[in-house]
């Protein structure tokens, strides 16, 4: 079992309102998009990514005009004339697609940033959290980062850590500590002036300081994403949390009253243990687990699964390490790593048991891979039963921990939803456009006029094959035309 990640916090008292600038600059390295000409992309077809998915209005033929870092107009080519001057790129036989959103990693080098790059994703909803390390803001190029930072609690990892007045506040015993109503009021206003989107709401987080939270961070402009314990699910998601996270937590919603009692006091240890196990080993055909996931498909939270942090444990995979933008990524900046040479993750056994002989520790080893690939294969069941509900869903790949990789990982992702039973089309609207319904964030997910000019153009039809996603032969983000092949250099 993954380790619980502990958050508490308690909100009672009123929040100063808050003005804050969250936009980012376009990805740096390239000639400013307000100095070039604008930029054409010719002949090929915009997929339609609207309605999550369930819309197919493609437009062959189209003409796509950039100016300024922004899409400008987007129209058929007997419709649209080109404008005189325009850089022009030919995407005859081509598909044009939004640049991919990560809702959940960590980005914490500059390998890390050109890897995500290369493979198209052009946001990254970033986290510390984890072992992922600290967000480098100071990347370059970069995808364009959207920070996610936790509230109402004791957190080292927090974004306030450092920042004046708040380390002695927000350093961490041996477990989070609640902070005072005002603690956070004033934390929720200093992050949000510090450019947070996201807020994490933890494991400690109860009721009635979550339906607080939520409500405060909506007026605000912020996005909730719930990992509830203390919280009972069903109060979170009536609270109008925006996404649960993580397949092996959001199961927890189906547990009886009884284990979720204990849960208030204490969540962690013993009493999470029992909640996790008792959810994951519900049959899948439990009426209460099928009532639950009809509740999950008639209300507003969306499912961010992170099914490529178990991606490894589940048959089928591939050695990740092979894909060329790999060559990018540092094992020693990524939390449990899979091995190189085999791709496999490891789960070596505790020090205190090195005593034993090597046959022994082998067999305990192995022992835990099996453990561990039995609960993913229990999880993905389950999920697929939620899935038949047919509630809405946003990509993440949850990187760098557990072998997920930052860019690579993304695209697992979408192969793992298709599996699950999303079309391709709505699998590629969970990483787009359903960012911009689920989370207001309307500046992205769509090739259209106003939207921040992230851009992909491929070579196969992405509505046919998943796997198309990956066949980039443009990658706009900014407006600025990035060199994918320049991008797995980086610059010493």
């Amino acid at each position: 079992m993954r380790p619980l990640r502990i958050a508490l916090l308690g909100v009672l008292g009123p929040v100063v309102a808050v003005t804050f600038a969250c936009p980012q600059p376009p990805p740096a390295g390239t000639p400013s998009a307000e100095t070039a000409p604008p930029l054409v992309l010719a002949g090929g077809t915009v997929v339609d990514v609207t309605d999550w998915g369930h819309s197919a209005k493609d437009l062959q033929d189209a003409v796509v005009i950039v100016r300024e870092g922004l899409i400008a107009a987007v129209g058929s080519r007997a419709d649209l004339p080109i404008p005189k001057g325009a850089r022009v790129i030919d995407c005859s036989g081509k598909f044009i697609i939004p640049g991919l959103v990560d809702g959940f990693a960590g980005m914490n080098s500059q390998g890390q940033a050109n890897a995500n790059l290369y493979m198209g994703v052009t946001t990254v909803a970033a986290t510390a959290r984890d072992h992922r390390g600290p967000i480098d803001f100071a990347a370059n190029p970069s995808p364009h980062i959207y920070p996610v930072d936790s509230i109402g609690t004791t957190d080292n990892d927090s974004r306030l850590f450092e920042q004046s007045g708040w380390h002695a506040t927000l350093k961490e015993g041996s477990h989070p500590a609640e902070l005072s109503p005002q603690d956070t009021a004033r934390e929720l206003a200093d992050t949000a002036r510090l450019g947070t989107r996201v807020l994490w709401l933890g494991p400690s987080l109860t009721a009635v300081n979550t339906q607080w939270i939520v409500a405060r961070a909506h007026q605000m402009g912020l996005a909730t994403y719930g990992e509830f314990l203390s919280t009972p699910y069903r109060v979170g998601v009536e609270a109008g949390v925006d996404v649960l996270l993580h397949m092996g937590r959001y199961e927890v919603g189906v547990i009886p009253g009884e284990l979720q009692q204990p849960l208030v006091d204490q969540p962690y240890g013993a009493p999470a243990n029992t909640a996790y196990d008792y959810a994951e080993r519900l049959p899948p055909t439990d009426p209460h687990l099928r009532e639950y996931a009809r509740f999950l498909a008639t209300h507003h939270a969306a499912l961010m699964p992170t099914f490529s942090l178990d991606y490894l444990l589940l048959p089928g995979h591939r050695n990740l390490w092979q894909e060329p933008a790999a060559t990018l990524l540092d094992p020693s900046r990524m939390a449990q790593a899979s091995n190189p040479d085999t791709g496999e993750l490891a789960y070596p056994v505790p020090s205190w048991l090195r005593f034993l002989p090597a046959m022994t520790q082998r067999w305990l080893e192995e022992s835990n891979v099996r453990k561990s690939q039995q609960s993913a294969m229990r999880l993905w069941r389950i999920n697929q039963t939620i899935f038949a509900a047919y509630p809405h869903y946003l990509a993440a790949s949850g990187a760098s921990v557990m072998g997920a990789m930052p860019g690579i990982s993304l695209h697992t992702e979408l192969e793992m939803l298709v599996s699950l039973g999303l079309s391709p089309r709505e699998a590629l609207a969970s990483a787009t456009n359903n960012y911009a319904l689920q989370l207001g964030w309307k500046e992205l997910g769509l090739v259209a006029p106003g939207r921040r000019a992230d851009i992909l153009v491929v070579d196969g039809d992405p509505t046919v094959s998943i796997w198309n996603v990956r066949r980039i032969s443009t990658l706009i983000a900014g407006g600025n035309v990035l060199d994918r092949r320049a991008l797995l250099h980086l610059k010493k």
